[in-house]
């Protein structure tokens, strides 16, 4: 019943075909069968089909089952790395590392891992002959329509950090974020932005050999990369500079929009100084500085796709400010 879909390419003609089934739930029944089988993958082409899959559930509907996101990403040294993502970021099912070899993208199984799903709760084992997967040359493929999920993501560039901002930033993984999860309204805003990942980077000191000091640069002066360290040397000398491994940076930096993904990132800078403050005065500077970073993202994006801005900056706005009373009480 599902063979149909791998011979459609466009997403469009995917969802007029689905529109046109007519048992719908025998169809839903079929792809989630399919994603049983292809979710554990061995090799390029498995995958692909995997995304398909997903694909084509996003538009027909898992139904009971948990929907999942498949994605294409990079793993910390480049390498693609594929995994399937819930509406609160949580994996499931296979998650692999692969490595380029001269015939084509292959597993490197040693930095792969299995996690179990309320569909498919207890790891599997490997499937036979799976590490002697043929090498495949063929673009791995993520899924270009992603399932309804809570748009803001706060995430941190490097886990150092002054130990001030500890309980801050566990706030915000165990406190801030799940309540984003649960209370951002992402079937009401549209469909165009998948993600708004907010970086925070902090300042931190661990030894003389690992430190930085963030300076924060004056926003007027609209500095560029390659002004930084000049415009530094003009405030610290060079030995002040090392010494207390200063670093100049906008408290804001924003990147571009990728449509592909419905992704756009901006980048948050925190000084020691900040890290200094009470924790209740961290939490609310640093939720200003994230409303002001999704207000101009707002402002930019806004003209150029269809996107409910409003609500959920209204709905961001209400659940920081619920964060910061929990801090108060």
């Amino acid at each position: 019943m599902i063979n149909k879909i791998f011979e459609i390419s466009g997403l469009d003609e995917l969802g007029e075909y689905l529109s046109a089934v007519a048992d719908r739930e025998a169809m839903r029944a079929s792809l989630h069968a399919g994603f049983l089988k292809y979710s554990q993958y061995c090799n390029v082409v498995e995958w692909n089909a995997s995304v398909r899959i997903c694909e084509a559930l996003a538009i027909i509907g898992w139904g009971t089952h948990e929907p999942l996101e498949a994605v294409r990403g990079s793993w910390f040294n480049g390498n693609p790395e594929t995994y399937y993502l819930t509406r609160d970021a949580k994996c499931r099912c296979n998650d692999a590392v692969w490595s380029k070899r001269k015939t084509g993208y292959a597993i490197d199984y040693d930095l792969s891992f299995y996690h179990g799903s309320p569909d498919n709760p207890l790891p599997e084992p490997m499937r036979i002959g799976c590490r002697e997967a043929e090498p495949q040359d063929i673009p791995l493929c993520s899924q270009r329509n992603w399932i309804p999920k809570n748009p803001i993501r706060i995430v941190r560039s490097l886990a150092n950090c002054y130990e001030g901002s500890r309980p801050v930033i566990e706030s915000i993984e165990n406190e801030l974020q799940p309540a984003l999860n649960r209370g951002m309204r992402p079937g009401l805003y549209g469909s165009a932005i998948n993600q708004i990942v907010i970086n925070l980077s902090f300042s931190f000191y661990d030894n003389c050999h690992c430190k930085t000091n963030y300076i924060i640069a004056d926003e007027s002066l609209k500095l560029k990369k390659a002004d930084f360290y000049p415009k530094l040397l003009e405030m610290y000398s060079a030995k002040e500079i090392d010494d207390n491994g200063y670093y100049l940076r906008n408290r804001f930096s924003y990147g571009a929009f990728r449509k592909d993904t419905g992704t756009v990132r901006v980048h948050i800078v925190l000084e020691r100084e900040f890290s200094q403050l009470p924790v209740a005065e961290q939490k609310r500077l640093l939720s200003g500085y994230m409303i002001h970073a999704a207000e101009q993202l707002a402002n930019r994006l806004r003209r150029k796709i269809d996107y409910d801005f409003p609500l959920m900056l209204s709905d961001f706005k209400s659940i920081l400010s619920a964060w910061n009373c929990a801090s108060s009480n």
